[in-house]
């Protein structure tokens, strides 16, 4: 019999972050008002993220580029670190009072996301099955892109499109954990792990 307590991993699993020498995590309490009223205030945690990071971002320029190469670094944890967020507040349960977090690791080439809020079975569900779409060795996410731009432009169902996002235009790596809470089996910990390269 299966322990229904047991963590469910997917892809590069959140438990290894390796250590790193600059990271920072904020915390959002769910129960300090209205989301929509705070809804701006993500995005704006998600710019902070991308101002700290880009000055502590060790690469240099590019030669011969004009790209900015901490811009973009700024721009791309900006992006990332919205999209999970959102995406965090979003499925977060609503009575659930533990607080949505947002980790990130920097090293010397690559970033570590680590997105943690509380869902019920039925959200973490549907996320699996979105899961499991994306990490079929047999499937190509750019054909998945455009089948769910295109059920986003009809209306249908959880777009999913910032993940797909941040997998083809970024080349970002996931990894999933889901940790039903034995306090309340019927609410699980998701936390998202976003390996970038930079």
């Amino acid at each position: 019999m299966t322990d229904t307590l047991t963590p469910q991993l997917f892809g590069e699993t959140p438990h290894h972050i390796p250590a790193s020498q600059e990271y920072l995590t904020l915390n959002f309490s769910p129960a300090s008002g209205p989301r929509q009223q705070r809804w701006s205030n993500y995005g704006l945690s998600a710019d902070f993220l991308g101002d700290y990071f880009a000055a502590f971002f060790p690469g240099d320029a590019l030669p011969d580029s004009k790209i900015n190469r901490r811009d973009s670094v700024k721009a791309t944890v900006s992006f990332i670190a919205n999209e999970l967020l959102e995406n965090a507040v979003k499925y977060n349960a609503s009575d659930v009072n533990h607080p949505i977090t947002i980790s990130l690791h920097l090293y010397d080439t690559r970033i570590i996301f680590n997105a943690v809020n509380h869902a019920t079975q039925a959200v973490v569900e549907r996320y699996r099955t979105f899961i499991h779409q994306v990490t079929d060795a047999q499937v190509d996410l750019d054909d998945v892109y455009a089948q769910q731009l295109e059920k986003t432009a009809m209306g249908h169902g959880d777009s999913c499109m910032g993940l797909l996002t941040m997998m083809c235009d970024y080349s970002a790596r996931f990894g999933w954990q889901f940790e039903p809470l034995a306090s309340a089996p019927e609410i699980v910990r998701v936390s998202v792990l976003v390996h970038l390269d930079v």
